[in-house]
């Protein structure tokens, strides 16, 4: 796989396939990034346009001074942000964990599992944005503090406090929800 160095060299070059390759190595992180903070598929498909010609418009000025990713990341989510401002959106996530559907599983534990995702899942639609896109690219994507701070435009500490405040909120749900299955299972 290239460096980054290489690839931005070869964008600009104009060398053939070069930019496509660019894009469906950042692709997933756009699009996390984008679908975290719209919360809908059409917007994020949209907005993931935007920012690869944004990538594509601004590549010359790109410094070195981060990952490549990190700087892509820092426009997705400049974009994404300016978007919900203009449309007011509540940010809303419903993505769903799909259920191992194999016949070997048992149904109790299934439903235990369901449970535990369903309480996981609201607690994170319940977390602001900020908080909500930190957590997930750092648990999901599993990026760097520093990495999610150059992302995010806000200082590491910040961020460690977002990310510790959302998992300690999250864990407390999740407790609960365990607390509740273990008196059914009584």
């Amino acid at each position: 796989m290239a460096d980054d160095r290489t690839i931005v060299t070869n964008v600009l070059a104009r060398r053939a396939g070069s930019f496509e390759a660019l894009v469906q190595r950042h692709r997933g992180l756009v699009w996390h990034l984008l679908y975290r903070r719209t919360g809908n598929a059409d917007d994020a498909q949209d907005l993931m346009q935007e920012v690869f010609l944004r990538v594509y418009q601004k590549l010359g000025q790109f410094r070195f001074q981060s990952s490549l990713a990190t700087w892509i990341g820092r426009i997705s989510y400049s974009i994404a942000a300016r978007h919900a401002e203009k449309k007011r959106l509540d940010i809303v996530d419903d993505e769903r964990q799909v259920a191992d559907a194999s016949a070997h599983v048992d149904p109790q534990r299934t439903a235990q599992r369901d449970a535990m995702s369903a309480a996981l899942e609201n607690q994170l639609a319940m977390l602001n944005p900020v908080q909500r896109t930190i957590v997930s690219l750092y648990h999901q994507d599993e990026m760097t503090v520093a990495e999610i701070a150059a992302i995010v435009d806000e200082p590491v500490g910040t961020v460690k406090s977002h990310l510790f405040r959302a998992r300690k909120r999250m864990r407390k749900a999740l407790e609960s929800v365990i607390t509740q299955e273990d008196l059914y299972d009584e």
